[in-house]
């Protein structure tokens, strides 16, 4: 009986073929890394299961190694102990297996199909679907259908660029679409279409506009062949919300697995991802897509360091990739690690500088350096070889905001959330912008759009606070929600906690204000921070004590301010000696009794 790894690869040796064949090149890429990513069995041939010792287990991460010490650390999870790793991605799921689909176009007119899928590698796609213009075999079908398509993209982009600039709007469509659904929904209707044809079928519904009815469509597709991750992808990208993506009614095929965990990162549901891929890399234990994915979903975690090693490791192994390098970029960036944000730019310069991931590293190596024009510069010539490159646009937005470009940074903010409403950076941009502007009211709405989809992001909330605050709004009592948000969101610069003493002091809410000034003196202690708020929190809670007659309390915050110079060291002082009066029985002098 073959072992659950030699069906996956067996599986996914097949879709990466067939895929190839139907000129779906990116997601015969996503399937051949996969195939590789499996690891080979080590067991004997009498001890080949589905299932390991953790001994084993540990002992096949060696790989990942060379220089001694993890990669990454495999945290435990609830469900996901050493026995339920290995053999299927997730231990104890039944997976339905699913047939694959026959090849017809060698039945008759293979030798024209040769050709027009030669065409289309040519990118002549007008030419590849002449060609088969009365072939009737699926593959044939599917292969017309998808050089139409794509000969109305190529025309689609280039009215663009003709009418409004690279950069600028156009209303520019793709002329084939209107023909391609009335086509593709007869096939449909008459059951002689497939699942590529599917797949086609749910990008014209798409385009459309008819998002409910494409991702029915999409499900179909990867439920008849789900090895297509094409397909997965544009499912997910119209998956919106966790409510849509509940109610799709998929099998229960390992290749799910993978959708999910994409989904849960893309729906910011962090430790679900995590969870999943981390189940995953039981079998695609050499697959470095994997390793990505866990390496993204750690740094939108802000957990930097462990996402930073796993990147590393993925460069040793794989000195020439290009993918998901934009998100390790994006880290060197918040660590302002210049030398090693330079050596990756100057790499993918050297592998693929016509990569819209390389001018988008090499924008971000400028951007860090102060070079904000150079920055523009190249995130726009990202851009220009992919529109719809999300991250290009927000960064871009930033780099303007820098430049005082106010009115650029927020055409380049609208058109990321245009592209993907789920951008919390890029409504966060916008509101940082109408903040800027004196307009506190449009800025809320913005902060609160992109709070809600990063609701444990303590900045979003914190800059959300800070509007409430401002001069014209002056809504103490929601800036104090905010930053009670913020303070149980991880705030690592511990801006909430102090915050929140000093507001509930302006209210006069004297004791929530000491106790939130303690827990941030907690906090400076352990980070070694002594600046002036510590010196603040100190002095406030020493008056605070010596107001409600807590004297040895009030005493002992006196003697730490001590040890610091300026007016506060003298403030201490006749704290002190009006705690050491009262204690004695005589009363404290106030100096304003002598003013008179």
């Amino acid at each position: 009986m073959a072992s659950a790894k030699e069906t996956y690869r067996a599986e996914l040796r097949s879709a990466a073929r067939q895929l190839g064949e139907r000129c779906l090149y990116s997601a015969a890429k996503w399937a051949a890394e996969l195939l590789v990513g499996v690891e080979p069995d080590a067991a004997p041939a009498g001890m080949d299961s589905p299932s390991s010792s953790s001994a084993a287990s540990a002992g096949r991460l060696l790989h990942l190694h060379r220089s001694g010490g993890s990669s990454f650390r495999h945290r435990p999870r609830h469900g996901g102990g050493p026995g339920s790793e290995a053999g299927t991605p997730l231990g104890g799921v039944s997976y339905v297996s699913t047939p694959i689909p026959d090849d017809d176009a060698f039945d008759s007119g293979g030798d024209k199909y040769l050709l027009a899928k030669t065409y289309f590698d040519c990118r002549e796609y007008r030419r590849a679907a002449h060609v088969l213009q009365n072939q009737v075999g699926r593959k044939a079908v599917f292969l017309r259908c998808y050089a139409l398509y794509m000969a109305g993209e190529k025309r689609k982009e280039a009215e663009m660029i003709e009418l409004e600039g690279s950069l600028g709007k156009s209303n520019a469509v793709n002329q084939e679409v209107v023909a391609l659904e009335r086509e593709l929904s007869t096939h449909r209707r008459t059951g002689s279409i497939d699942s590529f044809g599917l797949y086609l079928y749910g990008l014209v519904l798409r385009d459309k506009g008819c998002e409910g009815l494409a991702r029915t469509v999409l499900v179909e597709s990867v439920n008849s062949y789900p090895w297509n991750w094409s397909a997965w992808s544009e499912l997910q990208s119209l998956c919106t919300s966790s409510d849509i993506l509940n109610n799709l009614n998929l099998k229960n095929h390992w290749m799910k697995d993978f959708f999910l965990a994409s989904t849960y990162l893309e729906l910011k549901t962090h430790e679900d991802a995590l969870k999943r891929y981390e189940r995953l890399m039981g079998v695609f234990r050499c697959s470095g897509y994997i390793q990505a994915q866990i390496a993204t979903v750690q740094y939108s975690m802000r957990d930097l360091d462990e996402a930073e090693m796993i990147f590393e490791e993925l460069l040793r192994t794989d000195p020439f990739r290009v993918d998901s390098m934009d998100i390790y970029s994006n880290l060197l960036y918040a660590k302002e690690s210049l030398t090693a944000l330079s050596f990756l730019a100057h790499r993918v310069f050297l592998t693929d500088k016509y990569r819209p991931e390389s001018c988008c590293i090499i924008a971000n190596y400028y951007s860090l350096k102060g070079q904000h024009e150079k920055s523009v510069l190249y995130f726009q010539r990202a851009l220009k070889l992919n529109r719809k490159y999300l991250s290009a646009w927000t960064l871009m937005g930033h780099e303007y905001v820098e430049l005082k470009n106010t009115p650029a940074a927020i055409d380049a903010y609208r058109r990321a959330v245009d592209i993907n409403p789920r951008d919390f950076r890029a409504w966060y941009g916008l509101g940082q912008i109408y903040e800027m502007m004196g307009m506190p009211f449009y800025a809320l709405y913005y902060f609160r759009k992109s709070s809600h989809l990063q609701p444990n992001d303590a900045r979003l909330w914190i800059a959300m606070a800070q509007c409430y605050e401002s001069d014209p709004l002056q809504m103490i009592e929601e800036a104090i929600k905010c930053y009670e948000r913020a303070a149980k969101s991880n705030d690592t610069e511990g801006i909430a906690l102090h915050q929140l003493a000093k507001l509930h002091s302006v209210l006069g809410q004297s004791e929530e204000a000491a106790i939130y000034y303690k827990e941030d003196l907690k906090r400076m202690e352990v980070e070694e921070r002594q600046g002036q708020n510590y010196v603040e929190a100190l002095l406030f809670l020493a008056k605070h004590y010596k107001s409600i007659g807590s004297f040895e309390e009030a005493e002992h915050y006196c003697t730490r301010l001590l040890d610091y110079t300026g007016p506060e060291k003298e403030t201490a002082k006749n704290m002190l000696q009006g705690i050491k009066r009262l204690q004695s029985g005589f009363p404290s002098m106030d100096i304003d009794h002598f003013a008179l």
